[in-house]
């Protein structure tokens, strides 16, 4: 307890015992006046010992404050003790007297005060409460549920007095009734929604200890927090309690609109708000609300450009949407203010690999292996990074070690994708047969994976063998995806290379005009088509074409000898 809050603190309690020293001497003299004039006065008869008694207590509490502003516990808890007992009728110096006690492990002596005064009639449910919590620590359970009781029978809406009668319900081995106790406080009526969603918290107690009871808890739980949700506004830290609950009970919409409304409020804590904001961008992912989720997370950012958690999250929606030149920049904030967070090393490169800033990619990695052990990510982005920058018999490398260190450790991103990179990459090298393999490995464990059926049958059409298998395989593929031109391409291509160019043509007719752009492969194939059927001006017009799009020497020597392609 810092000097400042102990001293305020204090402060207003001595104000409180003056208040009260003050209502007593007006009340004797009102009283005194009253019998005077002959008339009956409720005032309570106030004599010198009570005089006595309350500037005694005043005087002890005053020490104690002293004390505490020194740090000096022991001495302040003894003088604050003395107050209590020097004015015991004090509701208000009892409860604050015991509280500072309980807090300082003297349970005897906050007993002493309490168990004379606590269960009278005149007695508050707090003080009955606060009882029944000493009685509890003490361990005298039975007499805890008694005074916990008397304090719901005075004030059926104590969250105090209903928390310390489910615990001692639970202490007790009797876990229906500590159930009841909740149920009856839920059907309280008029509760106020900061008691229905600490009541709602309870039950998600008991449903931890009680897992069988889930299904039905959870109803119950829904049912208080939306009850609680009717009462608006409520204070931050309640909105917020709302919406953690209902975001944990799975009811997104109402985390949602509860975490909204906070972020909308004008009473909540700048301190407060980022956390706010952060919940509810992570409701509205949760939900698939991308945008509404970067909304939030970019007003976090405004206010505080270093919080990498917020940056992060950008940097992920960024990558979800392939704005990989967003996402870098996000990311790359990440790294800056917590570079420790590993994933973010990966995230980044994979982020400027769509970018095509392959390079960037590389030197991000050697950084994360500077920090981490190699890994198969590691070793698979630096192997995509240099495939993109075309130097294969790197990638290949790469692609080599992260096989080794994936089959080490039995990870399971050791997949069909893996394959498919790593067959792709040995073809572009010339490795063919050992792509070959790769696409096989593929297609074991992804048998319905149209790219590799048509790349491996692809390959397969451009060396000129295997060409009956190859029709099967793009065949198969064509059925995932009638429509792709790269695969009409490749039927057309296998065609043409099985001596039927008239069914070929018929392809690639198709795959130009599903081509959104202009491509030069496309072309080349539709004229050495049209050469085979002896259709001399289409073929020069669609190899002119392919020169258009892109340089090929060729190309170019085909269309100066307009002579018919062979076909093998």
């Amino acid at each position: 307890m810092s000097r400042h809050f102990s001293a305020l603190h204090a402060a207003l309690l001595v104000a409180l015992l003056l208040a009260s020293a003050c209502q007593t001497s007006t009340s004797q003299k009102h009283s005194r006046s009253s019998k005077a004039s002959g008339t009956n006065s409720p005032a309570e008869e106030v004599t010198d010992e009570m005089l006595h008694q309350r500037a005694k207590a005043l005087a002890h509490y005053g020490a104690g404050v002293v004390h505490e502003f020194g740090e000096e516990s022991k001495e302040s808890l003894e003088e604050f003790y003395q107050a209590a007992k020097a004015d015991p009728d004090n509701e208000d110096l009892l409860i604050e007297v015991t509280g500072r006690l309980v807090e300082g492990r003297q349970l005897n002596r906050a007993l002493e005060l309490l168990e004379p005064k606590a269960l009278r009639e005149e007695a508050s449910g707090v003080l009955a409460a606060r009882l029944g919590f000493v009685y509890s620590q003490l361990g005298r359970s039975t007499n805890a549920i008694a005074a916990n009781l008397v304090a719901l029978r005075k004030q059926p809406r104590s969250l105090q007095a209903t928390q310390n009668l489910y615990v001692n319900y639970l202490q007790t081995h009797q876990p229906e009734a500590a159930l009841k106790a909740l149920d009856d406080a839920a059907a309280l009526a008029d509760a106020s929604p900061e008691f229905l969603i600490s009541l709602a918290e309870l039950y998600s107690n008991y449903e931890l200890q009680f897992p069988a009871w889930r299904e039905s808890l959870r109803a119950k739980q829904l049912d208080i927090l939306h009850r609680a949700a009717k009462s608006s506004p409520l204070a931050p830290q309640a909105q917020m309690k709302l919406g953690d609950g209902l975001n944990l009970l799975g009811d997104k919409d109402g985390a949602r609109a509860a975490f909204l409304e906070l972020v909308k409020s004008q009473r909540v804590p700048p301190s407060l708000m980022a956390l706010a904001r952060t919940k509810l961008a992570d409701a509205m992912l949760r939900s698939n609300d991308r945008a509404g989720a970067a909304e939030q997370l970019k007003e976090i950012v405004k206010e505080d450009p270093s919080n990498a958690t917020a940056n992060f999250f950008l940097g992920q929606i960024a990558l979800e949407k392939q704005e990989w030149a967003e996402a870098a920049e996000y990311l790359k904030k990440v790294l800056v203010f917590n570079p420790q967070l590993e994933q973010a090393y990966y995230d980044l490169a994979r982020a400027q690999i769509g970018a095509k800033d392959n390079a960037g990619a590389i030197e991000t990695l050697e950084a994360a292996r500077g920090k981490y052990s190699s890994n198969f990510v590691i070793e698979f982005l630096t192997g995509t990074a240099h495939n993109g920058m075309k130097n294969f018999a790197e990638a290949i490398r790469h692609f080599t070690r992260a096989e080794i260190v994936a089959g080490a450790t039995n990870d399971k991103r050791l997949g069909s994708g893996f394959y498919f990179q790593f067959g792709a990459t040995l073809e572009r090298n010339g490795n063919r047969d050992e792509a070959e393999k790769y696409f096989e490995k593929c297609l074991a464990l992804a048998p319905g994976d149209a790219e590799a059926m048509n790349y491996l049958g692809y390959m397969w059409a451009e060396q000129g063998i295997k060409l009956d298998q190859a029709r099967d395989l793009i065949e198969r593929a064509l059925k995932t995806e009638p429509d792709n031109e790269a695969f009409l391409d490749s039927m057309g291509w296998v065609l043409f290379k099985l001596n039927q160019p008239e069914p070929a043509l018929e392809y690639l007719l198709k795959a130009v005009a599903k081509s959104e752009q202009p491509d030069a492969t496309l072309y080349d194939h539709l004229g050495d088509i049209h050469a085979a059927l002896k259709q001399i001006e289409k073929a020069q017009e669609a190899w002119t074409k392919s020169l258009g799009i892109e340089t090929n020497d060729v190309v170019k020597k085909k269309l100066e000898g307009v002579a018919a392609p062979s076909t093998k």
